[in-house]
């Protein structure tokens, strides 16, 4: 209320001092036209007296004309520091809160949301729309592969999830190639179903060659090959201990104790046996 009483008052000190302006410029002008005229009608005395009227009038409209701009840049100034100021601050912070909030607010913020609140199969469906908002968006596929997976316990629908993404449009390179790769681990880890994790990582090989990614794919062949290698040799190892018999099974502890102590004293018995014979041997 104040601020509004405030330009009032200098609205009207405005007005009054542009009124004293006009009044004094008309006032100079009459007086001028009348000077002009006692000129001509050689009337000095009385010229003497308006020139002097007149340049008072002069010097006051020039006081009028500097207070009246001072009092209209004062309106202004003060109108525009509390008024349009503070509206185009107002709007261009709008603009730049607005314009991030749009940048950081993804296609998948509300499926997120969702996931959070352990609404999975809501979440699935939210993620569809994102894929469906954004095609060439790989991560809402990977996101829901994740939902079956880890929260709903049903790989097969992880599987089927990410090929059917492979499947329902070109995709980059590195898109096709990591949905290969995660369709592999899914098989192999998952499912134990090496074999087909396999014939994975060979299409990778096949569809993407002399690539980084058929470069990842030959190095997860290999790790596997020689984890294959690692594990016949302990199942090897195993079976062969387990073909050796025990000679002590069925024995107490005490009667296995005093049975390896006999053969411990026999094998001892027939080295120094053997060593005495070697003595007595012809050099």
């Amino acid at each position: 209320m104040m601020k509004w009483l405030m330009y009032l008052v200098l609205a009207l000190l405005v007005g009054g001092s542009w009124l004293l302006y006009s009044k004094t410029g008309g006032d100079i002008k009459t007086k001028t036209e009348l000077l002009e005229k006692l000129k001509s009608e050689g009337e000095d005395d009385k010229v003497s007296k308006l020139s002097a009227e007149v340049s008072a009038l002069e010097g006051q409209k020039t006081f009028n004309g500097i207070l009246l701009a001072f009092l209209s840049a004062g309106l202004v100034g003060i109108f525009f520091v509390l008024q349009i100021l503070p509206a185009i601050a107002h709007r261009a912070t709008h603009a730049i809160y607005d314009s991030a909030e749009m940048m950081e607010h993804d296609v998948m913020h509300d499926a997120r949301s969702l996931l959070a609140q352990g609404e999975y199969h809501a979440a699935i469906e939210s993620f569809k729309q994102a894929a469906a908002a954004e095609p060439l968006n790989r991560l809402p596929w990977v996101e829901i592969a994740k939902i079956y997976k880890d929260n709903l316990g049903d790989p097969d629908a992880a599987i089927q999830t990410i090929r059917y993404a492979l499947e329902s449009q070109e995709w980059e390179i590195n898109d096709a190639s990591y949905f290969l790769f995660r369709l592999a681990e899914l098989y192999d880890e998952v499912q134990g179903d090496r074999v087909t994790a396999t014939a994975i990582m060979q299409q990778v090989i096949e569809q993407f060659p002399n690539t980084r990614h058929s470069a990842n794919a030959n190095h997860k062949l290999h790790e596997w090959e020689q984890q294959a290698i690692a594990a016949e040799a302990a199942a090897a190892e195993a079976e062969g201990y387990a073909e050796e018999p025990d000679p002590y099974a069925g024995m107490s502890d005490e009667e296995r104790r005093a049975a390896e102590e006999a053969e411990y004293l026999a094998r001892l018995q027939a080295a120094e046996a053997a060593a005495e014979d070697e003595g007595q041997r012809p050099a």
